[in-house]
């Protein structure tokens, strides 16, 4: 009879389970699981990083892409610790993420032995399932457990080996458990869809937030939006789950947001919150009867007082509201927010039009908007070109791939990277800035090394220019965010990889174009303007005293004054 080891056996399961890839870096605590991995990587592919924070942050963003498991593998130690950051990414955007990590031998634990780290206490925090192997026999339960968990709690499984474990053989007696996850729609309790059925009926004037639970009921939200007249708001994560030129949408809201999102929450009477638990609620209603839809009953009324609470699928329970609810036939407040809409856009077509040097970011994303096919990835990094992105990029049917609760700096690339890994056969852009992409730039190698066509689009202002403004806000002189880059274009073609400098307008379109048709590893390296501020949709007064504090700093400290762009 055929005897696998514990190692064999867990590569064996991840297949079964549906892994086709591993992200990570290989090591003395993990070649026991190296070895079988190499043997099976016509059916499960070891895409090998440079750091394993690139790995933790692609297993993330390939889960938020495909709703799949996302997987990385570190050794003990240095390499377990690097994972914290993308693990953590994972666990608040509720992606499921399964990380393998190392550990010194089971004799030698407690001993303080060479690379020896808590493991399960350092992760306790992060992970929904955090367990240590402690035999062959125990592996195949505990790991089909830690993948189920990930499921069906969207949250991070941690499965700590000792690194002699891989090496024994699975006995008989080990346990035999289901290797499925098993689904389910949820329907709130009836009492509750009668009492929002009640609070719709008598809105004059509702709005709906809709968020990343949203995603997946394009159809089904804009029907309730048509039938209840409602303009809809999109929180970060929830770009994209309707066209952003929709005619019920009306952009996102905080200040990455629109002001005609802005002002509809100012004069809602009726809120509807859909797959979020919007965290800046300054920007939602004062006083609005308010609905909140989510399949987690915890998120509901988390930060923010609602009236009724939907514990419930979004799709079933919009169907169930839209299907019991009368057509509302006064579209006054409707029509109002979208009249608002157009008048906002056409300011955004102005300020992209921009052909001044150095180029504006609008005019940047203006220019990859012409070149983006309607299915394309967007991996987002952290930063001014966040906003950037969630302005002036509108969104059709691509997919769109960001930290939005961590907002980490440097998830751009991973999230490009496992972009391409899941899609192969389409266009895949990392949009960052210089600041966010030079903490992990070394994995542009990874992109070459393994052939993934990627177009990284790097808006190079030599600052980190999200900080500066804050700090001018708060009244302050700018310190600390002055960058000193390498000429990125240069970097990508040492990389094996091609390189593109854009310094003027005339450049930008076509390098993008090239970029794409390349079908290579590409960087383009576009300098934008420093001074180039996201202001906010509505500037609080707080702000302009902070900035009027900051600019008389200046003048009598340094001798000079700039105006920002208002």
């Amino acid at each position: 009879m055929f005897k696998q080891t514990a190692g064999e056996k867990l590569i064996d399961m991840l297949i079964e389970w549906g892994v086709d890839h591993i992200y990570g870096m290989p090591g003395d605590s993990i070649n026991s699981l190296i070895e079988p991995l190499r043997k099976a990587q016509d059916k499960i592919k070891f895409i090998q990083v440079r750091h394993e924070e690139a790995a933790a942050l692609a297993a993330a963003a390939y889960a938020k892409l495909t709703g799949k498991l996302g997987v990385c593998m570190a050794i003990a130690g240095p390499g377990a610790i690097h994972l914290l950051n993308g693990l953590y990414d994972a666990k608040l955007d509720r992606a499921p993420v399964l990380a393998i990590t190392g550990q010194v031998e089971s004799d030698l634990i407690g001993t303080d032995s060479f690379q020896e780290v808590n493991l399960e206490r350092m992760f306790d925090d992060v992970a929904v399932y955090n367990q240590r192997i402690m035999s062959a026999e125990q592996l195949p339960a505990v790991v089909n457990q830690a993948i189920r968990t990930a499921y069906a709690k969207k949250g991070v499984s941690v499965l700590t080996i000792p690194d002699d474990i891989p090496r024994f053989e699975v006995g008989k007696e080990a346990r035999v458990t289901a290797q499925f996850t098993a689904k389910q729609v949820v329907l709130p309790m009836k009492e509750d869809l009668l009492n929002s059925k009640k609070i719709l009926e008598e809105a004059a004037k509702p709005v709906i937030l809709a968020g990343r639970g949203a995603h997946g009921h394009r159809d089904t939200l804009l029907s309730f939006a048509e039938k209840i007249g409602a303009p809809v708001v999109l929180t970060l994560p929830g770009k994209g789950v309707i066209p952003d030129k929709h005619p019920y949408c009306i952009g996102g809201l905080g200040l990455i947001g629109t002001k005609p999102s802005y002002e509809a929450m100012q004069e809602a009477d009726t809120l509807i919150m859909i797959g979020t638990s919007f965290p800046f609620t300054a920007f939602l209603p004062e006083h609005a009867k308010t609905i909140h839809l989510d399949i987690d009953p915890a998120q509901i009324g988390k930060r923010y007082p609602v009236d009724v609470g939907l514990a419930g699928d979004a799709g079933a329970t919009l169907s169930w509201l839209t299907d019991h609810l009368a057509t509302k036939e006064d579209r006054t407040f409707l029509e109002k927010s979208q009249e608002r809409m157009k008048h906002w856009l056409a300011k955004l077509d102005h300020q992209e039009e921009d052909g001044s040097v150095p180029l504006k970011p609008q005019r940047v994303i203006h220019a990859l908007q012409e070149v983006a096919a309607d299915d394309a990835v967007l991996s987002v990094d952290v930063g001014n070109v966040t906003v950037w992105m969630a302005r002036h990029f509108h969104i059709t049917h691509q997919s769109f791939v960001i930290s939005s609760w961590l907002a980490t700096l440097g998830c751009g690339l991973p999230g490009a990277l496992a972009g391409q890994i899941a899609h192969p056969d389409k266009q895949v852009f990392a949009v960052c800035g210089d600041g966010g992409f030079a903490m992990t730039m070394a994995d542009f190698v990874t992109a070459v090394k393994y052939d993934l066509p990627i177009v990284v689009l790097v808006l190079n202002n030599h600052k980190i220019a999200m900080i500066k403004f804050e700090q001018e806000v708060m009244g302050n002189i700018e310190f600390g965010t002055n960058l000193q880059n390498p000429d990125f274009a240069r970097y990508a073609e040492a990389c094996g990889g091609v390189g593109y400098r854009v310094e003027r307008p005339e450049q930008l379109l076509p390098a993008i174009q090239q970029a794409v048709q390349n079908r290579k590893a590409c960087i383009i390296d576009v300098l934008v303007d420093p001074e180039e501020a996201p202001m906010p949709a509505k500037i609080q007064f707080s702000q302009a005293a902070g900035y009027t504090k900051h600019m008389i700093k200046e003048l009598f400290e340094e001798g000079k004054i700039d105006l920002p762009p208002f």
